[in-house]
């Protein structure tokens, strides 16, 4: 006799719940309902099965919904009903498995939770231990190597749990339940170090020795969640200096982690939002307004201060150890190297360089940097999406399928899409460098196998050289998949559309240093008007010379010559002591590279254009890292934002002759550098306040983005969220998405998603309005 059926409702929770303790949650609240069902893992999302009235359904849903656990994300629930034969007698967790292709979410890296700190306190079995964890948090990505999200699909495979860490694991109440990376004293990973030849296993003895080592001005490595970093006390200049040496970073600023939020404070200035971003679970690296010196080495020539707050065990038992507010935590690798993460490279790279190099033996399988943002505005602002935060996935609100997008060549992350949502790598950095194309071809190859991802349509950037062009390219040769490159500067803009939901054409300012334009030059101070499939330029900044090509982004005194001699010709009014630092022998030879032609391209690059002023106010003449000269220019610039020098727009050309001249005048009638440095950004903020006004009327755009590198500047964007406030005028400025070229593959996925109709298996360009 066939069994009577029974109805059930079938919940499908989709978005960020698989690893962060929400099977437990949802048994917790069924129990206490009086629901009868189950709930399990699958590859796409958390499944739930119950049987439910409609009010109970609605009561469920509204406590799923408003009482989740923090760190998880809810996406959206499909709701639907289904049948069975078996009645349910009780609510349980049921084994995880997988269905299809579609993939749920993956949690990002999580910072140790209070809970975990008491415990490790409390605990006998994990007194102490560097490695505790829960449901709540521990690592997530960097150990992830397959889905649904189990142990035996991460790098804790190899550690079997000890029977009090199997009962905690089993038990479903437990904070511990189905905590796939949970351990203790007895089971799981451990530091190991060799020291004199000796090889030390003992926590407490390592912990000791690298405290000692810290207090003593040493500088020391140690492998955290996702790669090592080098560290030392940000108070001993001889510390900070050996680190300068280990590193072959010349003056680029080092990160901080310090002590607590007090300690924070008494070095920095700390707003409501800055404050929010440096306790969040991700704990990113915050840039904060410095009011106290460290080392003078920590960042030499900054007002800011690039801080974060303890996120692992070990750096906790550190803090207890060594009398100092603040500890220099840098990526452990050798300048253009990707992080080490593996205690070969790590031996590699640093043995005989540091004093100790602290390994562990829980394999990292995702290399992460840690994340760095800044707040603007009170709008937290990503400028390297990493740790903490990838691979959360960026929600599209058009179907991105199948798309792959390759990226830039600096500041290089890819996303590929799926369904509706967009994941983005971690950040991966410039593709010139073997290893750092190594890390990207290795990334992607694990992304594709991990969310169950094959392209059916690829996307690159326009240019042909830039490496992540190249492997497209290849891959689209290979394959017969579809190619389109995309115009750089319109990913960017295109970025931020998809951020805020931008459908409707707007207003699009990208100032950045280099993208290849359509006229084969050099862009990099656009104004367009655009929408996510294609764009219009309606102005740009002047086109100057660029002696040298990319050598002038190394060199700003380059651009210095090149401004003064495309505005004023022979008879160049150079500043007072600018020759006698950069030499008359190699302006002559650039001015001769000019006149005839050589190796001078042309560009509208905003970058440049800063660069030019920093080096004409001697701030910064030979770059030692990436867009020093701006940074140190904005660094300069006093608090005056009113008085600035006019610009002179013809046919859509933005010409700063009279900026040139003003400034020269200023100069030589003794204004501070502080003052002309205020007043060039000033400039540059009125000058877009006017032209979006003008186009807005012009072109019945009603909004106006933001992006590229150039709005890494906080100065200049706080003023500009300032001035376009006074005037209504709604500005977009990206957030979630970084504005430099880390958020390239994201514009790029968006204006391929809506350039879907135009597939064709040839390569083929965007086109203009």
């Amino acid at each position: 006799m066939k069994r009577a059926e029974v109805k059930v409702t079938v919940l499908t929770v989709y978005g960020l719940v698989q690893g962060v303790g929400f099977r437990p949650f949802i048994y917790k609240i069924a129990k206490e309902m009086g629901i009868k069902g189950e709930v399990d893992n699958r590859n796409n999302g958390v499944c739930i099965r119950a049987v439910l009235t409609p009010e109970l359904r609605e009561c469920f849903v509204a406590r799923i919904r408003n009482e989740h656990p923090p760190v998880a994300f809810i996406h959206r629930i499909d709701v639907k009903e289904a049948e069975i034969q078996v009645p349910y007698t009780d609510f349980t967790i049921t084994p995880s498995y997988s269905e299809s292709d579609e993939v749920t979410q993956v949690a990002p890296d999580i910072a140790v939770c209070p809970e975990c700190l008491r415990d490790r306190e409390q605990q006998q079995h994990r007194l102490h231990y560097p490695f505790i964890n829960c449901t709540h948090c521990g690592p997530r990505f960097s150990i992830i190597s397959d889905l649904p999200y189990d142990r035996e699909r991460t790098t804790m495979a190899g550690f079997e749990m000890c029977q009090d860490c199997r009962k905690e694991y089993m038990e479903m109440t437990n904070r511990r339940f189905h905590a796939q990376p949970v351990a203790c004293n007895h089971c799981g990973p451990v530091y190991y170090a060799s020291y004199n030849n000796v090889k030390l296993t003992e926590y407490e003895k390592l912990l000791q020795l690298s405290s000692r080592l810290l207090r003593e001005g040493e500088v020391i490595a140690a492998k955290g969640i996702g790669g090592y970093h080098l560290i030392c006390d940000a108070t001993n200049e001889k510390a900070v200096n050996r680190l300068r040496e280990i590193k072959l970073r010349d003056s680029k600023p080092f990160a901080v982690m310090f002590r607590d939020i007090a300690q924070l404070k008494d070095y920095t200035n700390v707003n409501v939002a800055e404050e929010e971003a440096l306790f969040s679970w991700r704990r990113p690296i915050v840039l904060l307004k410095q009011r106290r010196a460290l080392a003078s080495g920590v960042n030499p020539g900054m007002k800011t201060l690039g801080c974060m707050l303890p996120y692992m065990p070990v750096h906790y038992d550190w803090f207890e150890h060594v009398d100092t507010p603040a500890l220099v935590m840098t990526s452990g690798n050798l300048s253009d190297l990707p992080i080490a993460i593996t205690p070969e490279e790590a031996e590699m790279q640093l043995f005989g360089k540091v004093a100790l190099i602290l390994h562990h033996n829980r394999d990292i399988r995702n290399r992460v940097d840690d994340s760095v943002l800044q707040v603007c505005g009170n709008q937290a602002c990503l400028i390297r999406r990493s740790r903490g935060y990838v691979p959360e996935p960026i929600f599209a609100d058009v179907l991105v399928e199948g798309l792959l997008a390759f990226g830039a060549e600096k500041v290089n992350t890819f996303a590929l899409g799926k369904g509706d949502t967009i994941l983005q790598s971690q950040y991966i950095g410039d593709l010139k460098n073997w290893e750092t194309f190594s890390f990207y071809t290795e990334s992607l190859t694990r992304f594709r196998k991990l969310f169950r991802f094959t392209p059916s349509y690829l996307v690159c950037d326009l240019h042909p050289d830039y490496l992540s062009s190249r492997e497209a390219e290849r891959i689209a040769a290979e394959t017969d998949i579809p190619l389109l490159k995309v115009q750089h500067h319109h990913a960017h803009a295109a970025a931020c559309m998809l951020e805020y939901g931008l459908y409707q054409p707007v207003i699009a300012f990208v100032l950045d240093g280099t993208g290849l334009g359509d006229d084969g030059k050099v862009w990099g101070g656009e104004v367009f008007l655009c929408d996510r499939r294609s764009y219009r330029r309606l102005a740009h900044l002047e086109y100057i010379p660029l002696p040298g090509g990319d050598k002038a982004s190394i060199e700003p005194w380059r651009m210095a010559v090149a401004c003064l001699w495309h505005y004023f010709g022979e008879n160049i009014p150079f500043p007072d002591g600018f020759v006698e630092r950069i030499g008359t022998q190699k302006i002559s030879m650039l001015l001769k590279m000019m006149q005839q032609g050589v190796n001078t391209p042309y560009t509208s690059s905003a970058g440049r254009l800063f660069d030019a002023i920093a080096s004409l106010l001697g701030v910064c003449d030979v770059s030692t890292h990436q867009a020093e000269a701006p940074v140190l220019l904005e660094q300069l610039a006093s608090d005056e934002l009113f008085a600035y020098y006019p610009v002179i727009i013809e046919e859509g050309n933005i010409s700063f002759r009279p900026v040139f001249e003003g400034l020269l005048d200023d100069l030589k009638s003794g204004v501070s550098s502080a003052e002309l440095s205020a007043r060039f950004h000033n400039s540059i903020a009125y000058m877009l306040l006017e032209r979006a006004k003008l186009f807005l009327k012009q072109t019945g755009a009603m909004q106006v983005v933001l992006s590229g590198g150039c709005f890494q500047n906080k100065r200049l964007t706080e003023h500009l969220q300032q001035l376009f406030a006074a005037e209504n005028i709604p500005l977009y400025v990206p957030g979630r998405i970084p504005c430099n070229d880390g958020g390239i593959s994201v514009g790029q996925l968006a204006i391929a998603a809506s350039n879907q109709a135009v597939r064709r298996c040839e390569s083929i360009s965007v086109g203009h309005f």
